[in-house]
């Protein structure tokens, strides 16, 4: 990644940070999530499917980690 908060290697200073990071998340879930259900809906279990699926959950779920972490941050740090 390109900004300085990406650089570190420890993974609990980087979450809620980047908004690069962020806003990729985003898009995955806003491309993933319609196109799960306009093509996967009636056959769930199909492997591409299950796929899509999994990668859709885990890419919402970093998201909302970011989001939560960055609203923690935001609402009581001091800096």
């Amino acid at each position: 990644m390109a900004c300085d908060e990406c650089d570190s290697s420890v993974f609990r200073q980087k979450i809620g940070r980047c908004k690069r990071c962020m806003l990729m998340l985003a898009g995955l879930c806003m491309l993933g999530w319609p196109l799960w259900y306009l093509l996967f809906w009636e056959q769930i279990t199909s492997v591409e499917s299950l796929a899509l699926l999994a990668f859709c959950i885990a890419w919402s779920g970093l998201l909302a980690l970011h989001l939560l972490v960055w609203a923690w941050r935001s609402l009581f740090s001091s800096e």
